[in-house]
């Protein structure tokens, strides 16, 4: 049995079926966190650095790399990103 392959339509959350507003949400949440986890490998900090610069206690850093995206607001990740240097901005199309 051969699988037949689909086209994304640019956003994984809207592929598995979510309500457009929500995967909008989770797409744009997952986008910060995957720039979180970026700069704190590229600047090889160890947790201690990491939450230090990020300004958050090493439970919420270890929730953060975890990958346990509903702890952290839309808010939150905005402003974590910003703090460790990420530019954070806004297409809308």
């Amino acid at each position: 049995m051969k699988n037949k392959i689909i086209d994304s339509s640019g956003n994984v959350f809207s592929d598995l079926g979510f309500p457009p507003e929500e995967a909008a949400l989770l797409a744009l949440r997952a986008e910060l966190i995957a720039c979180l986890r970026q700069v704190i490998a590229d600047k090889n900090w160890n947790p201690v650095q990491a939450a230090t610069a990020l300004g958050i206690a090493q439970p919420q850093l270890a929730e953060l790399m975890g990958g346990t995206r509903d702890s952290f607001s839309l808010d939150i990740l905005v402003t974590l990103a910003t703090r460790v240097g990420c530019k954070v901005g806004l297409t809308l199309a």
